[in-house]
């Protein structure tokens, strides 16, 4: 018997060995097959289930489960899932006898990461009311034209921010928009405090009837993308993307015992729908941080025990550009998930803060295609899946970079691009996979569909991404093609920047698109800008025009006059050969200048601030 056990492990150990070898990803494989089925399984369900289970739904029976356990922490103080509960009946109830809220009422929420953003949306949401996320960076003409396209006739802001909603009031009052502050402080004229409503009200439950017609296909959320517009664009964000966006920690191996830790802001898809949603799919724990602070990330992680992360790639870089320490990987950190963190980043943070299973994502608020890197493979953003596939087809095209557009045969159809090739990526339209697109911009929309794609009459979402399938069928993330760079997190709309660099009296037109910069993630502004006949470069006047209308994030750092812009035969500008050259002074002939946040004026670029930007002596 013992000769045979003998023979038998003899054998099996080195056929192991060998199957790990040549299929070195089936576990994994087969683990995030299980776990999408599982969930699929689930939205299937809740798409039958009558009357429709929402988000709240499961908020509201994870509350009546376990009414004690800790939902959110934030600044020291713990909110139950029960506080969390009663606190949204309250602001609902004080909100609906204020502003006359019905089901189906869209409601801009204008707050930074707090509890009273969780619990405003839980209470929007109970009335069945959509809510609009907007940027809190946002000022003037953006903040304006974000109230106006999603339909809202409600603001909901704080103390901290009613200085900008006051800016635009006048505006806001002929469009007939109410605007209440969640906030005992003193409102400015025409912003109606509600805190003593809220105060009062009622915390008793309310009834299921007041969201009766929700249905997977409702809209539950607006959350802004930027786009070729140059003004933020209104994805439209149905109940059934809610749910499969609150999967996302549940494929990656998140459990209901862990404590998640969110540092990005909530008006994004990430923060919200990853975060702060997949935590209540989860039934766990939240710490909450206003804004992301890489001197005390790891003290709150030892502090509150965290044991999931949210990131994106700057905030990695910004943890290992930390001052070393002996007790970097003293923390209970097991599972980081995010986007946009580039190979050598990802490598340098795992040599410095342990083995965390990094679990990087490609998504787009309103894409309908999305990758998740399930596996250890550094700079992978996903991995080529049967499974996914068949219920989520996609594709990797040809695409002309230089007439940004794609490369098409002569029946008109667009070519697939090869393995190891880079491509646009473009998502095929399907009930189970649909592409709702942006309200009140039909124009917009119909620009991120693209028909005729590999048969006529097919139709697919643009995803405006170039990818990379190698040749272990890992998914990696080449580039982003259009009006739009990512900087800081941020997508930045070059129309928008343009416009303002126009408002200034010395700018006749501007070229605006992004450059890298090494040691950074993404690519930061630089604009090449004709200015007006007879007219200098005013330093100080573009520079208050950029502070004034844009946030930090979007603000050209680099401006290159040239004597006029380069154009392609449909009147488009080309920026191609301007991203390649870049701004260094010496190989660029026409005038360059820095936006010096601390002289407060653009400065002629010259190579000695060049050579301290590729330092980091000067800090971007």
């Amino acid at each position: 018997m013992y000769i045979w056990v003998s023979v038998f492990v003899g054998l099996a150990v080195p056929l192991v060995v060998l199957f790990r070898k040549l299929l070195p990803h089936f576990l994994d494989d087969c683990t995030y097959i299980l776990r999408s089925v599982v969930f699929g399984i689930r939205l299937t369900k809740y798409k039958r289930t009558q009357p429709f289970y929402s988000v709240v739904d499961c908020f509201l029976d994870a509350a009546e489960k376990h009414p004690r356990k800790t939902f959110l922490l934030f600044e020291g103080r713990e909110y139950s899932y029960s506080d969390v509960d009663r606190q949204s009946n309250k602001v609902a109830r004080a909100l609906q006898a204020a502003a006359g809220l019905r089901e189906g009422d869209t409601v801009a929420l204008f707050l930074a990461n707090e509890p009273s953003f969780v619990w405003t949306w839980l209470g929007l949401a109970k009335l069945g009311c959509p809510a609009a996320l907007l940027n809190f960076n946002i000022r003037s003409k953006s903040l304006l034209h974000c109230f106006s396209c999603c339909g809202a006739k409600v603001i909901v802001t704080s103390a901290e921010l009613q200085d900008a909603v006051a800016e635009v009031m006048p505006t806001l009052q002929e469009q007939g928009i109410s605007v209440y502050l969640l906030s005992d402080a003193r409102p400015v004229p025409g912003i109606n405090a509600l805190w003593g409503e809220i105060s009062q009200a009622s915390d008793e439950p309310l009834s299921r009837s007041l969201r009766a017609n929700v249905h997977i296909r409702s809209t539950a959320l607006y959350i802004y993308t930027s786009g070729t517009t140059g003004l933020p664009k209104a994805a439209v964000v149905t109940h059934e993307r809610v749910w499969a966006a609150s999967f996302i920690q549940g494929v990656c191996g998140v459990t209901s015992d862990d404590i998640f830790y969110i540092n990005l802001p909530l008006y994004h898809s990430a923060g919200f729908l990853i975060g702060m949603v997949g935590a209540i799919e989860r039934g766990m724990t939240i710490f909450l941080r206003k804004k992301f602070s890489a001197s005390q990330f790891w003290d709150d992680c030892r502090k509150y025990n965290v044991t999931v992360m949210q990131y994106i790639g700057e905030t990695l870089r910004y943890l290992c550009n930390t001052p070393k320490k002996d007790n970097e990987k003293n923390h209970t950190v097991r599972i980081a998930i995010g986007n946009g963190v580039r190979t050598d980043v990802w490598t340098e943070f795992l040599h410095r803060f342990g083995d965390i299973k990094v679990r990087e994502l490609y998504a787009a608020t309103e894409g309908n295609i999305g990758f998740i890197n399930y596996t250890s493979r550094v700079g992978a953003v996903g991995r080529v899946n049967v499974v996914h596939r068949f219920f989520f087809p996609y594709t990797l095209i040809k695409f002309d970079i230089e007439k940004e557009e794609p490369v098409r045969n002569a029946e008109g159809l667009c070519i697939e691009a090869a393995r190891g090739e880079t491509g646009l990526l473009v998502g095929k339209v399907t009930k189970r996979s649909p592409f709702v697109g942006y309200a009140r911009n039909q124009q917009q929309t119909e620009k991120k569909r693209l028909r005729d794609v590999l048969k006529k009459g097919d139709l697919y979402f643009n995803t405006g991404d170039l990818l990379r399938i190698d040749h272990d069928n890992f998914v990696y993330f080449q580039d982003r093609v259009g009006d739009t760079f990512r900087w800081k997190g941020e997508n930045v709309a070059t129309s928008e920047v343009a416009d303002i660099l126009t408002m200034a009296r010395c700018v006749l037109e501007a070229n605006v698109y992004g450059v890298k910069v090494e040691g950074h993630e993404g690519r930061i502004g630089m604009a090449a800008v004709v200015l007006e006949d007879g007219e200098e470069f005013d330093c100080l006047d573009a520079y208050r025009q950029v502070v004034s209308y844009l946030p930090s994030y979007a603000r050209p750092r680099f401006i290159r006059i040239q004597p006029c812009l380069e154009m392609t035969g449909t009147f488009k500008m080309k920026k191609v050969r301007l991203v390649e050259e870049g701004f260094d002074p010496a190989h660029i002939k026409d005038p360059l200048y820095f936006l010096d946040t601390e002289k407060k004026t653009y400065v002629p670029l010259t190579q000695e601030t060049y050579r301290a930007v590729l330092s980091r002596e000067i800090k971007l």
